[in-house]
């Protein structure tokens, strides 16, 4: 229970039941024992951080079976970096000149309809992104057109459980970029299940793929960026290892990973591949379940499972009202809960949180992801004394 974590009450912060999920800002994970063990044995040497940065991509590399892999301070990070790695390749004066990109291709092109809350990550490194398509729909000839002798790469971002039959499809975005030497950049953050999909992108032929580490039991500030050989090699060029292994003063020096959340890092992935699967989503969908039970015949008020298994947030419960009967607002109730002691953090869900121009829909999503056993009980119980 959050409430019996004194080390934080120390210093007057108070622990909070998390009913929305993988959220940054409230933690983002929660490492599982064996990265945790493995994480304190690794604090207790030290070694080349070049040196475990090289093995432990490989690792990782063979277990998702994709040819390279690099550990970043998470998948944003990874953006960046790869980011930096097109424009300025292996070249170490670019690599220093960023992020003033004088003389470089320096445009990143993405779909208008995907644009969405973490691209900023790639104009970070100094890239400029450039729009193609509409808001409604994007065609192969928009991706065509949209290619000059100054863009540096694609940026798709993939969402397996919502597929987007407007978009143009990541098949068609790499073959249409290959044609035209241009790398594929693809963040895949959330898409850690089914395992297949961690690295299918680099196995469709993209040059790169990000993945949010946090999501499967690693330390909130890791991620993977995986690739090709040449992706990966020109990112670590870039990374903070290189700042001070080469003595090559790039953009990543601020990007720092040390050697616990390496390990962290790589025993999670280790171990999510061993995961039961099938029980975990068993218990994600019963805790829900527990959830949408405690909510019924609550009148105005209508708790449905969300049926979803895949990506990094499975299952859930969506929760709608009508605000005539209950008299009050979706946002009132995520006022209220926050009064409650522990305080209940949930929030207002968006049609589409990553779309800058979805409008907020009128619906309350809660999440297993960053609830502690038993706390699916409370959240049920009091939002059910809340609205009954």
């Amino acid at each position: 229970m959050a409430t019996s974590n004194n080390i934080y009450e120390e210093i007057g912060v108070q622990p909070i039941i998390n009913a929305i999920g993988s959220v940054t800002m409230l933690g983002g994970s929660t490492p599982i024992p064996e990265a945790l063990e493995a994480m304190a044995q690794a604090g207790s040497s030290y070694i080349p951080l070049m040196e475990l940065e090289e093995k432990a991509g490989s690792a990782i590399a063979n277990m998702l079976s994709v040819p390279a892999a690099y550990i970043t301070s998470g998948a944003g990070s990874a953006l960046t970096l790869a980011a930096a790695a097109v424009m300025a390749g292996d070249d170490d004066k670019l690599i220093e000149q960023l992020p003033n990109t004088n003389g470089m291709k320096n445009e990143i092109l993405i779909q208008k309809r995907q644009r969405y809350w973490y691209d900023r990550c790639l104009e970070t490194s100094g890239a400029t992104l450039v729009d193609f398509g509409t808001n409604d729909r994007t065609s192969p000839e928009d991706l065509e057109n949209a290619i000059t002798e100054k863009t540096a790469a694609v940026h798709f971002f993939m969402v397996e459980q919502e597929l987007d039959p407007n978009a143009l499809s990541l098949e068609a975005t790499i073959e249409i970029a290959h044609n035209h030497n241009i790398p594929v950049l693809v963040d895949a953050a959330g898409q850690v299940y089914p395992l297949e999909l961690m690295g299918k992108a680099i196995r469709m032929g993209a040059d790169f793929q990000c993945v949010a580490a946090k999501y499967i039991g690693a330390p909130q500030s890791t991620g993977l960026a995986l690739g090709t050989e040449k992706m990966i090699r020109q990112i670590s060029k870039q990374s903070f290892v290189g700042y001070e292994g080469r003595r090559i003063r790039g953009i990543g020096r601020p990007h720092k990973v040390d050697r616990q959340e390496m390990i962290g890092a790589l025993t999670a992935v280790k171990y999510w591949i061993q995961t039961n699967h099938e029980e975990r989503l068993d218990s994600i969908e019963i805790r829900s379940q527990t959830i949408v039970n405690l909510l019924q015949n609550i009148k105005g008020l209508n708790a449905t499972l969300i049926n979803n298994s895949i990506g990094h947030q499975p299952f859930g419960v969506d929760i709608t009202i009508d605000e005539s009967i209950v008299g009050m607002n979706l946002q009132n109730i995520v006022d209220k809960l926050k009064e409650n002691d522990p305080p209940i953090w949930t929030r207002v869900a968006n049609k589409n949180a990553y779309d800058l121009n979805s409008d907020p829909n009128d619906h309350m999503e809660i999440h297993m992801f960053g609830l502690n056993s038993g706390e699916e009980v409370i959240v049920g119980e009091k939002l059910a004394d809340l609205l009954g």
